[in-house]
This record gives C-alpha cells, sequence and structure tokens, in this order.
C-alpha cells in the first residue's frame, strides 16, 4: 500500500511558511524612531547652568527641579510660578511636601541675590532637602574666573 504526495503534483508541496523579513524590516525602522526621536521628547526649561568642581550627585529623574531662568523667571517642574506665589505653590505641591526634598537649577547670568531670595522661599515652605543643580567640570570646560 503505497501513499501519494499530492496527488500528481510531484514533489512540489504548499509553502506553508510565513515569510517574515518584511515584519522585520518594519519592526527595525521603528525601533531607529524611537531611538532617534525619544531624547528631542525630554522637554524642560533651558538654562546655561554654571560649572562648578563638584562630586557627581546622583538626581533621580522622577525629582521636581525649581528652575530660575536669566530673566528671573521661576519654574517648577515645567510650570511657569510667578514669584509671588512661589511659596504657595510649594506648599501646595502634594508631592515636594510628601518627599521634601527639591532640586534647584538656576541660570549662570541671574542675578545671585535673586537666586537666595528664591532658596529663602524654598526653606520658608518646609523643604528640608535641597540640592543644587551644575554644569559637571570635564578636562575641556573649567570655570572661569571673572
Amino acid at each position: 500500500m503505497g501513499m501519494s504526495s499530492g496527488g500528481g503534483r510531484g514533489n512540489r508541496a504548499p509553502l506553508s511558511e510565513i515569510n517574515v523579513t518584511p515584519m522585520v524590516d518594519v519592526m527595525l525602522v521603528l525601533l531607529i524612531i524611537f531611538m532617534v526621536s525619544a531624547p528631542m521628547l525630554t522637554t524642560g526649561v533651558d538654562v546655561d547652568l554654571p560649572n562648578a568642581r563638584a562630586p557627581a550627585m546622583e538626581m533621580n529623574q522622577e525629582k521636581l527641579l525649581l528652575t530660575v531662568t536669566e530673566d528671573e523667571k521661576v519654574y517648577l517642574g515645567e510650570t511657569l510660578v510667578p514669584y509671588d506665589r512661589l511659596e504657595s505653590a510649594i506648599a501646595s505641591n502634594a508631592r515636594i511636601q510628601q518627599e521634601k526634598e527639591l532640586y534647584v537649577q538656576a541660570d549662570e547670568g541671574v542675578r545671585y541675590g535673586f537666586v537666595v531670595k528664591v532658596l529663602a522661599i524654598v526653606r520658608r515652605a518646609g523643604i528640608e532637602k535641597l540640592g543644587l543643580v551644575t554644569n559637571p567640570v570635564g578636562e575641556g570646560n573649567a570655570p572661569t574666573q571673572e
């Protein structure tokens, strides 16, 4: 008793494999697009941080930043906060009050007196841990004496 192999078609059997090459190509293109565009999606307030020779501090990306720009505008995260309402904005922010920690970054060109006033407001709002963010000094960008 013999078995037939397809009823007269010879040795030609139907192709039962799926061609995944086009799917792999599309997935690789999508991966490259996301890898290139992901760094561009991070937004923030643009400030020129001062250079300082200090040990690097581990800053968690989850922490909120208080940013002081050169034109003396204050941002809590990415939200512009009027200077006269800064203390109430910090005091009413549940996340900051829970962590009692805030990172401050100020533009290098902002007046020192204004930064001190902002820091005093932050302390009055009940913040216990305060971190100052600077650019780390590498071999190529030593701090300048002006």
